[in-house]
């Protein structure tokens, strides 16, 4: 008798709310967080529950972030989730029969901050002080740059014998595009556009024009590199896009976040041993980026850098980053800069 009256007052109840409008699953329940905080850390176990605005009898309530189920004892969730930044932690309630799914935007940082890096210079050569380089990438033991069309030349992208600056190969970007940031992958180069909404697929021969691609939801294009099967891209906001090898499509993102904050402004890319090294833009540093979680695992202090290349009126900002896997250095450089640096990173 009494589930039948409880069953009976429920009914009236929903069906009252219905007379006055559709019921929406929020004007039933919320979510509830553990002081009713915004910003949790990876791993973090947070209490969980839900506000039953109506006491509607709840059979079952499950939680999920990106698809991926989280296990509840004892009403406390643990945030065990692949990738960090802004998520949706949603719960999906069972009720009578109905189901109803609810959400609540939180965001998810990285546990640990980030380790700091000085560097030391293994060795130097020279640089096309007229290169506006955006990106730098060695295939075997030959350096290939793109450049953007600031400072006194026009865009390019180029292969080059890095001990001595030699030019193998050259091909110019038309006006009005301004190029980015390059990758090689599959014996061809991708070459990013900054605002034009596309990038370009050259052979690695002749540097002939195999095809374009286009931007999906990223804003411009900044930066590329490669895990010798996906392309990541940066487009200068706190996103770091998967990019489809063959399709070129953009298939997922992460964010960049650190312990304290998300992050922007990763500009050029290098991918090794899944890490994303990113010069920061307009910043004498380079961050280590875990390629899964988006976690800002280290920062490169680059400061003095600079000063030691030729100062004139069109030297720009540090940018540029390749990997040598054979020697097992790194090699930066900078807009306009007359100088490139074979440089190993050590924690500080």
């Amino acid at each position: 008798m009494g589930l039948l009256k409880f069953s009976l007052t429920t009914f009236i109840s929903l069906l009252f709310l219905a007379c006055e409008g559709e019921v929406s699953s929020a004007d039933l329940f919320e979510i509830k967080l553990d002081g009713k905080k915004r910003e949790y850390f990876q791993s973090e176990q947070i209490e969980v529950s839900i506000n039953n605005k109506k006491n509607i009898k709840i059979d079952r309530v499950r939680y999920s972030i990106d698809g991926e189920v989280l296990e509840i004892q004892n009403n406390t969730i643990k945030l065990d989730i692949e990738k960090l930044g802004n998520k949706t932690l949603k719960a999906v309630i069972e009720y009578e029969e109905n189901t109803a799914e609810i959400s609540k935007n939180i965001r998810v940082l990285a546990k640990d901050p980030p380790t700091i890096y000085t560097y030391k210079i293994i060795n130097q050569y020279p640089h096309d002080i007229k290169a506006f380089t955006q990106g730098l990438e060695f295939f075997q033991d030959t350096l290939y740059e793109g450049t953007g069309s600031g400072g006194m030349a026009k865009s390019f992208i180029r292969k080059i014998v890095y001990q001595t600056g030699e030019i193998l190969l050259q091909k110019d970007l038309e006006s009005p595009h301004f190029g980015e940031g390059i990758t090689l992958l599959n014996d061809k180069l991708y070459q990013l556009t900054w605002k034009s909404g596309f990038g370009r697929i050259y052979d690695l021969s002749h540097f002939n024009n195999l095809g374009e691609f286009k931007y999906g939801k990223s804003r411009e294009g900044w930066g590329l590199c490669n895990d010798g099967t996906n392309i990541y891209k940066s487009d200068g906001t706190e996103k770091i896009w998967l990019l489809d090898p063959d399709t070129l499509q953009e298939l997922s993102s992460i964010e960049i976040v650190t312990n304290k904050s998300i992050f922007n402004m990763a500009n050029e890319l290098e991918y090794v041993n899944g890490k994303i090294y990113a010069n920061v833009w307009q910043k004498e540093s380079i961050m280590i980026i875990n390629a899964t979680s988006g976690a800002i695992e280290g920062v490169i202090n680059m400061a003095g850098l600079k000063e030691k290349v030729k100062q004139h009126n069109n030297l720009d900002v540090l940018n540029g980053i390749a990997y040598h896997p054979e020697r097992k250095t790194f090699f930066v450089t900078g807009k306009n800069w007359d100088t490139l640096f074979e440089v190993t990173f050590t924690p500080k």
